[in-house]
């Protein structure tokens, strides 16, 4: 019964995180509307963990009446920018609103689906498999496999997916709990409580003193980099293109040797090409096979140790920066997640026990200022 109560037991900050919502204005494309007036904008609360296509239900009823004939292909886009549909909505809010707008305006459409940019998402079904593919990515880097995800009865599964899609929180850990990831009161997640719990009365007292037991942390890393130095988040610039986005998906490497280790410990070591004096982590990890044997969309990475996601054809942090001098010239400007901007200083573990996403990643959206290579 203990267990069970410590596995099902959320902290404020979980709490917070599974109640967060970003307020959206949704408007239909011009080239779809056919009546005038033209509908009014849909005004909806989004949860911060969902994902944007689980809002058409609620949506579409806004403007059915008024759409062209075909079938409906619908995506989102943000400012002429196609919004990929495997983000989660509050990392995308994260990332493409340096300055958050509420409520957030983002175009609907039912028609016309970008291909060339966004891979197809057959609904629901498609936003699962997502999901459950990560969340075997996350069991892979925690524990070396991912069996216990694999493993899954059907109906922890659906669970597990029901609470996610409910926003329930106490469900959700006490299903999680079974996959022994790290939020079900095992020994790690027991020692990384302890050595924050301890250091601090709040968060806003940290004390990032305590050590933390060796383990790999899965990690998905937004980068937004530029060579102007800001001091408001109004003056960053507006991503017009996903190859302004570089998106890195690596473990956090936590080293068993008594000394601290804080969120800016991790950022920079998740990112040796812009502070090369930080250990790379291992990049020979191979990640799980997928029920059909294949492996992992994210396993298409170069060397660099760099992910892509399913349709991204970039270039790679490595190769966007490799003219900028590497050394005392880069300077993390703004660090987000979940909504809040942590200070760098704030122990890891404490990052690592609440602000976690559903899949078990932490999705880290991260503004970059690195100077332009001195020319003579």
């Amino acid at each position: 019964m203990e267990s069970k109560a410590a596995a099902t037991t959320a902290t404020e900050a979980q709490k917070y995180v599974w109640e967060g919502a970003i307020p959206l204005q949704i408007h239909l494309h011009h080239s779809e509307v056919t009546t005038l007036p033209p509908p009014p904008p849909a005004l909806i609360l989004a949860p911060r963990l969902g994902y944007l296509p689980l809002l058409v239900p609620q949506i579409k009823p806004f403007f059915s009446s008024t759409l062209p004939p075909g079938v409906d292909t619908v995506w989102f886009e943000y400012k002429g920018l196609p919004l990929k549909w495997y983000i989660p909505t509050g990392v995308l809010y994260d990332l493409l609103c340096a300055e958050p707008e509420r409520p957030w305006n983002l175009t609907v459409h039912f028609r016309g689906y970008p291909g060339n940019i966004l891979t197809p998402c057959e609904g629901e079904d498609s936003i699962k498999w997502s999901f459950i593919n990560s969340l075997k990515e996350a069991a892979y880097i925690i524990n070396g496999n991912c069996k216990s995800v694999m493993n899954m009865s059907q109906s922890d599964q659906s669970e597990l997916w029901q609470s996610v899609l409910n926003g329930n929180l106490e469900t959700y850990l006490w299903v999680s709990s079974k996959l022994k990831l790290g939020l079900g009161g095992d020994d790690f997640s027991i020692k990384l409580n302890s050595s924050s719990l301890k250091s601090r009365q709040s968060a806003n007292e940290a004390d990032a003193s305590g050590p933390i037991k060796a383990g790999r942390i899965p990690v998905r890393l937004y980068v937004r980099s530029t060579n102007e130095d800001f001091d408001d988040v109004e003056d960053v610039p507006l991503v017009d293109s996903w190859d302004k986005v570089s998106y890195i998906n690596r473990p956090v490497e936590i080293h068993d040797n008594g000394k601290a280790f804080t969120l800016g410990d991790a950022v920079k070591s998740l990112l040796p090409e812009l502070f090369p004096n930080k250990s790379l982590p291992s990049d020979n990890m191979c990640l799980p096979e997928g029920e059909d044997g294949e492996r992992s969309a994210l396993e298409d990475t170069s060397n660099t140790g760099s992910a892509r996601s399913p349709e991204e054809t970039g270039e790679t942090l490595r190769e966007h920066l490799e003219s900028c001098s590497l050394s005392d010239t880069a300077e993390v400007k703004l660090i987000r997640i979940q909504g809040i901007e942590p200070k760098p200083e704030i122990p890891f573990a404490w990052v690592v026990n609440n602000l976690m996403n559903p899949e078990h990643y932490i999705h880290i959206s991260v503004h970059v200022r690195v100077q332009e290579p001195i020319t003579e």
